[in-house]
């Protein structure tokens, strides 16, 4: 038998009001009546409830199912909500599944983002030239599958944009990402398209810090925090789904609308 156990300081309640910010109103007051069952709460914190082979097998088909749902759901015309300058929670905090001290230092000098999968141009990119696409810039809330929430001013580019650019297959259904530390996030097509998914190079129009993801954070803000992966160093557009850190852990591999 295994046991997983709910993550230390998850406010569930909390979660799901936060969780459900993200999600269109029709969505949002359907998914707020059945909060407190099973099924949500195993969406929302990514464990058991119960212990049990069953019991985890019932909650994986829970986690399919909403995944679908939330995958039907999406629309790439409904935008995250943003915020004014005066919102901006300072210090933002740093979050990872290591301490602040462990976090990977990049050398944006010799640093190139690798480009690989169904793309026209597999070209490396260094620091410089992704620093000269053109800029958009969006203050939106961060919101953590661990209960807390912050509102953060990130400036980079459209990766729409640059996956166009770069001659990207539209059509594939994914694309994955690989980070400093070995953490690695798949994210569907259509959520890479989305307007407000940003390739983050500044925080609060300074260079991005080191805690905040130093050279290239992915910012999703129509997803959970651990789907906007920090330390980018290559990127893949595939039919594959590879995966990630926590979703190969249990979490739901969709996390947001």
């Amino acid at each position: 038998m295994r046991i997983r156990k709910i993550i230390p300081g998850v406010d569930s309640k909390l979660l799901i009001k936060d969780a459900a910010k993200l999600m269109p109103d029709a969505s949002r007051r359907g998914f707020l009546r059945g909060a407190a069952s099973l099924g949500a709460l195993a969406f929302l914190t990514g464990c058991d409830i119960v212990d049990g082979d069953t019991a985890e097998g019932v909650l994986r088909k829970v986690s399919e199912f909403n995944d679908g749902a939330q995958a039907a759901l999406f629309s790439r015309t409904k935008l995250a909500p943003t915020y004014k300058e005066s919102d901006i929670t300072r210090p933002f905090p740093f979050n990872a599944y290591y301490s602040e001290d462990e976090a990977p230092v990049v050398d944006g000098d010799s640093y190139k983002l690798e480009i690989s999968g169904l793309v026209e141009n597999k070209k490396p990119w260094t620091l410089k030239e992704l620093h000269a696409l053109p800029e958009v810039s969006q203050i939106t809330r961060h919101i953590c599958v661990e209960g807390w929430s912050a509102i953060g001013s990130w400036q980079g580019a459209s990766l729409a944009d640059f996956l166009k650019r770069i001659g990207a297959d539209t059509r594939a259904k994914y694309v994955w990402f690989q980070c400093a530390e070995g953490y690695t996030n798949t994210i569907d097509m259509p959520t890479a398209l989305h307007p407000q998914t940003q390739m983050s190079f500044k925080f609060d129009n300074k260079i991005l810090p080191r805690a905040y993801g130093f050279p290239m954070k992915i910012r999703i803000p129509t997803k959970l925090g651990f789907k906007n992966p920090k330390y980018v160093v290559a990127m893949e557009v595939t039919n594959v789904d590879k995966g990630g850190y926590w979703e190969n852990q249990g979490y739901n591999w969709f996390s947001g609308l």
